[in-house]
Order: structure tokens, then sequence, then C-alpha cells
């Protein structure tokens, strides 16, 4: 089985405390691929120290969360092409949080679109409580976006738009709960060739599992929650999906 974590903070504690382990413990899961996302511009130089790990691929980009750190974007691409980043992420808007405004937000996500499809790389999107701000932000840059949406846990509806657009969607632990109805039916709807896997860790549990324990290697279980939704198996769901993320990031 070969498996690729499309989003997984491993800069981020605890797992940053104990990298070789945490790399060994997924290849023996199968896991053979991680791409780490930065968050704010503190995590920019960690992430890109990680390019030359064995398996690992980056992403530089600033999170909604910190938008007030302010992007620019000349210093955005010389980063990005310095350290061979395979996407740039991650980004997105969150009204879920009081700050920063989201004007901010979407000025910040705007330059970092712009970079985006300057450079033909791949965003990694995240999104809370903003969908439909963010499907209007994002039309200005379509067709010359690409990418996907992370930790989906909506409905197939909220995910159609995007779909629409030609993006990914990649699903975590949300869809190994059995009461979280609307991401399993989500996982179910989803396209064979759109079907992206991730972990987020250490940030989301995994129906068991809480947060703080998830690992790279428990994409795995992710993987057989889908493959159990979607009437197939573990090993198919996995070979779609890694074949779809290096499609995406241009690892082929």
């Amino acid at each position: 089985m070969r498996l690729f974590d499309t989003h997984c903070h491993l800069t981020e504690e605890p797992l940053a405390s104990d990298l070789r382990g945490v790399l060994a413990r997924a290849r023996e899961a199968g896991v053979e691929e991680v791409l780490v996302p930065a968050s704010g511009r503190a995590s920019w130089g960690a992430v890109t120290a990680m390019r030359d790990l064995p398996g690992v691929h980056t992403a530089i980009g600033l999170h909604p969360w910190f938008a007030q750190e302010g992007v620019d974007k000349v210093e955005l691409e010389d980063v990005l092409a310095r350290h061979s980043c395979v996407a740039i992420g991650e980004i997105g808007l969150d009204l879920a949080v009081d700050s920063p405004p989201a004007d901010v937000q979407i000025r910040v996500l705007e330059t970092q679109l712009s970079v985006a499809c300057d450079m033909d790389l791949p965003v990694l999107l995240h999104c809370r409580k903003a969908f439909t701000e963010l499907t209007d932000v994002l039309k200005s840059y379509l067709p010359g976006l690409r990418g996907l949406l992370h930790a989906f846990s909506r409905s197939p509806e909220v995910a159609e738009p995007f779909l629409e657009a030609g993006f990914y969607i990649a699903f975590g632990g949300a869809v190994t709960r059995p009461g979280a109805a609307r991401a399993r039916a989500s996982a179910v709807h989803v396209p064979p060739d759109r079907l992206l896997l991730e972990t987020d860790a250490p940030s989301i549990g995994l129906d068991g599992i809480h947060a703080r324990d998830v690992e790279p290697r428990h994409v795995r279980d992710v993987a057989a929650a889908v493959a159990s939704l979607r009437g197939t198996t573990p090993e198919a769901v996995a070979g779609l999906t890694t074949a779809n993320a290096r499609r995406l990031f241009r690892l082929e």
C-alpha cells in the first residue's frame, strides 16, 4: 500500500520532537510521501528545512489566522522558488475567528492566489465558515488556478462549487467518525479523480484517537474509512489518492 498524507504539520509538537520516529512509523504503515505546509511566517524556515527529508514535500504560504503579518508577492515567489516548494499553503479564509478581519484575510489570500497563477503552483485551501466568500474570491483566478480544499468535513452541496472549479477535495479524520454524516457523504460523492487523503496532524483527531496522538501513519485509517464508505478496498483508495496527489503536485 502506497499512501500520501497531503497535509501534516511535522514542524509542530509533538511531531517535531520525534521526527525520525514519526517518519519511520509512517513508512511502516505504507505512507511514502507527506506534504508539510506552513502557517505563520515563523514556520517558513522550519518547513523549508524539511525539503531534503525522504518522502517529504513542502508548501509555503500565510494561513488566514496570520494574515495581519502580511505577505509580499516578490518575497513569496522567491521563497517558493529557492526551496522547490510543490504548493502554496496553507492559505484561505476563516470567519470562525474574530481576527484578522475578513478584508485583511481576503487581501492576503488574493496576493497568494496571484502568485499561484503566476508560478503555476497548486494551493492548499483552508476554509471555515467562509465557503461562499471563498468561492467568490476564487472566481477571479479561474481557470488558471488549481489546488485542493483541505480537511473537508461539509456536505456534498458545499463541495460541489469547488469540484466544478476543478479543485481536489482532501479528507481527514472526520470521515472515521460514525456521526460525521456530512463528511462521510462527501467522501462518497467526490469523483475518484479528485479524491485526496490527509491527517492534518496534530490538529484533527480520528475516531477514538485524540488529535495530539495523530501522526502521518494514521492516514492509513482514513484510507480504510473512505474505502468502506465507497465500497472498495483500502489498497485501491491508497493507489488512487496517491496517484491524484502526485498528479496535482506534479511529482510524476
